[in-house]
């Protein structure tokens, strides 16, 4: 479930206990569950990390990337229920990795990856390697332009909400905040991608760093099923905003006339509001 706002959450939670620190040591939890991807292999992986100096935190995408020393890289990819963490995790049995840090007072001693269904992926990588994982993806919607975002759309016949999840086109937009986006921006979510207007689409560039932001500042949307916690192991709460997202059957908060409507596309529920968004 994990989504830019979410994920970028994260980021900024775990950076102040992370910055300038030492990682002593990487213990991989007891776990009977599904087991998450770890690459490289694990004694590998613990060797090669060990003692490495923290220099930043940041988001690439839907992933936590911690930079290390010597042009190293833990790209860390929490999927659907993945946390990273510098605090009491929410269950035992879902733990995966912790890594120790050096002694700093005030500071958090440890921080560590948990992941209910084991969709998540911890890789450890080279410059090359980074340079090649940021290619591959798009542009990010928080500093994209209404001309980028013209360029990128216009690769696709797709419905604009199915072209919002792709990651190629634009990245860290997932299922939840594609519908508050195309709500805000009164687009049809079944509208094909590179149709839209010039007009369109500078509302979507809008409407997207303005819902995203949003997201942020309430860090994250805790859904009914309490999985997502930020670092410090509290609920977000942008889920008690949301327009139309699991909103269906309730009236539209902005043209109070009509009910929000459910559909599938590409097996995934869109949530949309008939009259505002109409084609």
């Amino acid at each position: 479930m994990p989504e830019l706002p979410e994920v970028e959450t994260m980021v900024r939670g775990v950076r102040p206990h992370l910055l300038d620190r030492q990682i002593v040591s990487t213990e991989f939890c007891a776990c009977d569950r599904k087991p998450i991807s770890v690459d490289p292999q694990r004694p590998a992986f613990q060797r090669q990390i060990r003692e490495a100096r923290i220099e930043d935190v940041q988001r690439l995408a839907k992933r936590i990337t911690i930079v290390l020393n010597r042009c190293r890289y833990l790209v860390i990819e929490p999927r659907m229920t993945g946390l990273l963490l510098v605090s009491t995790p929410p269950t035992q049995a879902h733990r995966r990795i912790l890594w120790k840090l050096n002694d700093v007072r005030g500071r958090a001693p440890s921080f560590e990856f948990w992941d209910r269904r084991g969709l998540g992926t911890v890789r450890l990588l080279d410059q090359d390697a980074m340079e090649a994982l940021r290619l591959r993806l798009g542009p990010d919607p928080l500093s994209i332009s209404v001309e980028q975002w013209t360029k990128q759309l216009s690769k696709t016949q797709r419905p604009i909400k199915n072209a919002l999840l792709d990651q190629q086109l634009v990245v860290g937009i997932g299922n939840i905040y594609a519908s508050e986006i195309l709500h805000r921006a009164r687009i049809s979510p079944t509208a094909p991608a590179a149709s839209l207007s010039v007009a369109r689409i500078t509302r979507l560039a809008n409407a997207s760093k303005e819902i995203l932001n949003e997201a942020i500042r309430y860090e994250g949307s805790t859904l009914e099923d309490g999985t997502y916690r930020n670092a410090l192991n509290q609920q977000g709460s942008y889920q008690n905003k949301h327009s139309v997202y699991k909103k269906d059957g309730t009236i539209c908060p902005s043209c109070k006339t009509e009910s929000i409507r459910r559909i599938v596309q590409a097996q995934r529920s869109t949530f949309y509001c008939p009259r505002c968004q109409c084609r």
